[in-house]
């Protein structure tokens, strides 16, 4: 045994990698264990989990490949759980928690935090987030499209000690586990998450016996400090000022009325700050999230566009402060609705993108998918003799970037190691389901001169005599956006399919509550396409005839979009070609810029104000949504609003509009009508 002991900046570089690896190492341990010893599909299939090794102080050293989501807020939360026990935390204490006011994530997601101990001295913190397949509510899964309060959505659980001194704490778990549908599988999923702290405590002892207490907390300031570092010099690279973008979730959960999300990012020097002030207020509907959350969706965002390739720990986040109005969508208060935080993070990592798109062009991708897509379907498993409850989260398209084509129906760079879809073998075992159909959404992705890729379409039939159905999504209505002139890819879609007719769900779309189904009713799920990169009409004709012949874009989507024309024999007409993309561009709508004194919103919706001819011209309807298209970076999406007071051809833009497309008076912009949902072929039984 080798010990060694030193104070900061003492420790040489091979023995810090060597401290760095270990605690990589054993945070994927940690993983390995959950994978083998959870009871549900949810966790050893579609990997909705996370595990984490924070400090003393609750800061992040390491997390294994998992979700984002999950594992940032952990220090806050760590944070607040150890001020909740007064710091009165002793060798053999395990907390459970899983309130999103306290910057937990939905009630699903339930957070266990074990503290470490050296010698009776508090050392380190493990800790695990596991998605359970139901913490009660209203409906079976818990997640609804419908809620409209916390109390719908399950078993809210405090900072608990469920274990203290290493015995359990008696009455609590049994509490909680009368609370929740599928018990034999939270229980199980509970000791596995016992046993995934345990492997870490393991490794964290044999770590410490090798070097010494002292060099590993000196070694765990050395990484924080080096990632520190890392991303200061990142944020130095972009060019001071402040940056704005503003987004939309699809519903309030009212009606379709949209929710604007608001961004300010400063950057100074080598610091940067994030501000969601102009935010909608907390909406009724379940998409609104913690302070925690939107923090995370823009560390997320940062992390991918500034240093993608250094560590993930606590000092890369250092320079960086959020702040948000309390009881906004960003920051939400009890008792609001939070079920599809994920939604909202989503937003809040392409309000970021697209604020700092126009600074780095040459960094950002299309938006993808933009939701979990919380797909949840519960059935009579006769085999089992009991309800189960399957949840997937189907993955979409990615966005097209300067290099390349998004991928299609992939994980996104901000879900971690997240199954895209769990095995057809291990649905039909496990529920009275039948996996009916997968394959490619053709025509989903946002052309590009490098398209978006493209999401899936997957059908799940029931086999029992009933069941329900729930869905918790967005991007159902407006498009995932492309940059630098790309197109939007197609919405995420859900509809049930019975007797042959598709059957709407509800009536915000993606928003479903306890639908009931009855037997051989199936479950259409098609997910987004990622957004374009660039101006579809410059992508190579070859590119395009390829995608035709593999299936990935019809002969019609090519012209419409791309303005390819592709002969029988699937090669490309090259003057026909020529002539259409000539038309394309010619047929283009350009408006000229007229400074405002201020942008105008109506119910939160920017309005584009243009006159009638303007609107003919269009061959819109008032009301209809657009987005101006900006040639580096994100567009800036409105509702149309006629106006007598404006010349044709023209548009006023407040100070922020003119900002986000960086444009000035007596300047063109593009403009162009977002298709919104298209309607889809109908399937046949």
């Amino acid at each position: 045994m080798v010990v060694m002991n030193a104070t900061p900046g003492t420790i040489d570089l091979i023995t810090l990698e060597v401290i760095q690896q270990f605690i990589i190492a054993s945070v994927r341990e940690m993983r390995a264990t959950m994978i083998k010893t959870a009871h549900s599909s949810i966790i050893y299939e579609g990997l909705d989990f996370s595990c984490a090794l924070l400090d003393a102080d609750a800061q992040l050293l390491g997390q294994s490949e998992s979700s984002p989501a999950h594992v940032i807020p952990l220090p806050s939360q760590v944070r607040q759980a150890r001020e909740f026990f007064s710091g009165v935390l002793e060798p053999g204490d395990v907390i459970l928690v899983n309130d999103p006011y306290t910057s937990g994530t939905h009630l699903n997601d339930v957070a266990m935090i074990v503290p470490f101990h050296v010698d009776n001295e508090l050392t380190a913190f493990v800790a695990t987030r596991a998605h359970w397949g139901d913490v009660g509510g209203m409906y079976p899964g818990s997640i609804s499209g419908r809620a409209t309060e916390i109390f719908q959505e399950g078993l809210r659980i405090p900072f608990v000690k469920v274990y203290r001194g290493g015995v359990p704490v008696p009455g609590i778990l049994d509490l909680i586990f009368a609370n929740v549908r599928g018990r034999e599988d939270r229980e199980g999923d509970f000791h596995a998450m016992l046993a995934c702290c345990h492997t870490a405590q393991i490794r964290l002892k044999e770590l410490i016996a090798r070097f010494g207490v002292a060099t590993v907390r000196a070694g765990m300031r050395m990484l924080l400090d080096r990632s520190e570092q890392r991303m200061r010099a990142a944020i130095a690279r972009i060019a001071p000022g402040t940056y704005y973008y503003e987004d939309y979730l699809d519903s309030d959960n009212i009606g379709t009325r949209p929710v604007l999300v608001c961004v300010a990012v400063t950057v100074a020097g080598s610091e940067l700050q994030i501000d969601f002030a102009g935010s909608s207020p907390q909406v009724r509907g379940p998409v609104n999230c913690s302070l925690a959350v939107s923090a995370t969706g823009a560390f997320v965002a940062l992390k991918a566009l500034l240093d993608p390739q250094g560590h993930i720990n606590q000092g890369a986040f250092r320079p960086v402060t959020v702040s948000a109005p309390e009881g906004t969508v960003t920051n939400a208060q009890f008792p609001a609705a939070v079920g599809g935080f994920s939604e909202m993070r989503r937003r809040i990592e392409s309000l970021v993108t697209g604020a700092l798109a126009a600074a780095a062009p040459m960094n950002v991708a299309g938006d993808h998918k933009g939701a979990s897509n919380h797909t949840y379907i519960s059935s009579e498993a006769s085999g089992r003799r009991r309800t189960t409850i399957f949840y997937e989260y189907p993955a979409g398209g990615t966005g097209g970037f300067l290099e390349h084509d998004g991928a299609d129906a992939m994980r996104a760079w901000d879900e971690g190691d997240f199954s895209s879809i769990q095995p057809a073998e291990i649905v039909e075992h496990e529920h009275a389901l039948l996996i009916e159909s997968c394959e490619l959404r053709t025509d989903s992705g946002g052309g590009g001169v490098h398209r978006g890729g493209l999401g899936l379409r997957r059908v799940v039939r029931l086999l029992a005599n009933e069941g329900t159905f729930s869905e918790l999504s967005d991007r159902n209505i407006l498009q995932p956006f492309g940059v630098c002139g790309g197109g939007a890819g197609e919405p995420n879609r859900f509809v049930v399919l019975r007797d042959g007719i598709e059957i709407e769900p509800s009536d915000i779309p993606g928003k479903v509550s306890g639908f009931p189904l009855r037997r051989d009713d199936a479950v259409v799920m098609e997910s987004a396409g990622g957004g374009g990169y660039a101006d579809p009409l410059e992508r190579l004709t070859s590119l395009v005839a390829r995608d035709v012949r593999e299936g990935y874009v019809s002969r019609r989507h090519a012209e419409e979009c791309y303005g390819v024309v592709i002969r029988d024999d699937a090669t490309v007409d090259e003057d026909a070609t020529a002539k259409a993309r000539a038309r394309r561009r010619a047929g283009r709508t350009a408006l000229t810029v007229i400074a405002a004194a201020n942008d105008e919103f109506i119910d939160g919706r920017r309005m584009c104000s243009i006159a009638a001819s303007t609107l003919q011209r269009l061959g819109a309807d008032e009301g209809a949504a657009i987005e101006f298209v900006s040639l580096r970076g994100a567009p800036l999406r409105a509702w149309i609003k006629v106006s007598n007071g404006i010349a044709d051809g023209c548009v006023p833009l407040g100070p922020k509009g003119c900002a986000i497309l960086a444009v000035a008076e007596g300047q063109s912009v593009e403009v162009r009508l977002l298709q919104g949902r298209r309607a889809a072929a109908k399937s046949s039984a």
